[in-house]
């Protein structure tokens, strides 16, 4: 534990999320004085009223803005322009209240979707502005995007302390699985392994398994959020991720593997790949607030795998499942 959360009310946007979760679990360890996890019930921060009311009535002194619509390609393909209001209708009130409620610090997480389409590997941060993102995720990774240059911007003009991070392809413990929305570990995960429930003798998954991804296990990310709330103040984007790539194939194929089905893996052309390679240059990361992720992919799968089979096991006995 550090000095550095104790005591401060501490707001996080998203704290109920997949990544927001982790980020909680994180901060209590630290004994703040408060941590504020908004319910979009509550406080719908699509809306201006909403996100004031928020600061409001919490006068936070450090906010961790996580809170985003997300999805998988198949969820981008289907609600760009909700993808592209809401994410950045949400950042654009989280930004402007912090800076009239005169918050201390706001750490803000963008997405590797803001990166061009045919970016060369590994990303590194100044390639951002070199291109326009892959089309199936463009309306999203733009609106995380634009709030780099608003957290700039404001910075500029009134001295705001707006750090932003760009977190690659996000996986473990509590992730979403449900099919029509999830990205493609547990999407992955859960066709799998109702294919071996079920006793068939294939899967088919989306497009052909050429293209590659980083993947970071989520509570290394959570870890990276709060080193860099702690360590980093500087206009300048850091990406955070594994330094690791993996064919989409060879990923279906360890995913496979570990959850015990033997039968075909088919894959269905028609549907997209996405963006053809993403491997991150994480030296920023390391450099200006030490962080390293820890966790290797073969045991990440594994603990998310675990509290798969643990999440549906309990839905079975009338419990909550993902």
């Amino acid at each position: 534990m550090t000095p550095a959360f104790k005591g401060k009310r501490v707001l996080v946007t998203g704290g109920s999320g997949f990544l927001g979760s982790h980020v909680v679990e994180r901060l209590a360890a630290h004994e703040p004085a408060e941590i504020v996890v908004p319910r979009s019930r509550d406080y719908d921060l699509t809306t201006r009223e909403a996100a004031r009311r928020l600061f409001d009535d919490t006068r936070p002194e450090l906010v961790f803005h996580l809170a985003a619509r997300v999805g998988g390609i198949g969820s981008n393909r289907r609600h760009p322009g909700t993808f592209f209001h809401d994410n950045m209708s949400m950042g654009l009130h989280v930004l402007e209240e912090a800076r009239r409620a005169g918050t201390p610090k706001v750490v803000v997480t963008g997405t590797i979707c803001a990166y061009p389409k045919h970016t060369p590997v590994p990303f590194r941060e100044e390639d951002l502005w070199n291109g326009y993102p892959e089309e199936t995720n463009a309306p999203y990774g733009v609106a995380k995007k634009a709030l780099l240059v608003m957290a700039q911007a404001y910075r500029q003009e009134f001295g705001c302390r707006f750090v932003v991070l760009f977190p690659v392809n996000l996986y473990g413990p509590r992730d979403n699985f449900d099919l029509a929305d999830s990205h493609v570990i547990p999407a992955m995960i859960r066709k799998f392994s109702e294919a071996l429930d079920a006793g068939a003798d294939e899967v088919v998954l989306w497009g052909d398994g050429s293209p590659t991804r980083e993947f970071l296990y989520v509570d290394d990310c959570a870890e990276a959020l709060l080193l860099a709330a702690e360590r980093y103040d500087s206009p300048e984007p850091v990406n955070l991720g594994a330094g690791r790539e993996i064919a989409i194939r060879d990923l279906a194929s360890t995913i496979a593997e570990m959850v015990g089905f033997r039968g075909v893996i088919r894959w269905d052309a028609r549907y997209p790949n996405g963006q053809p390679r993403r491997m991150l240059d994480t030296s920023r990361a390391r450099e200006r607030f030490g962080f390293q992720a820890h966790t290797s992919l073969e045991d990440g799968l594994r603990r998310t795998i675990d509290w798969y089979r643990e999440a549906t096991s309990a839905g079975a006995s009338g419990r909550a499942a993902p």
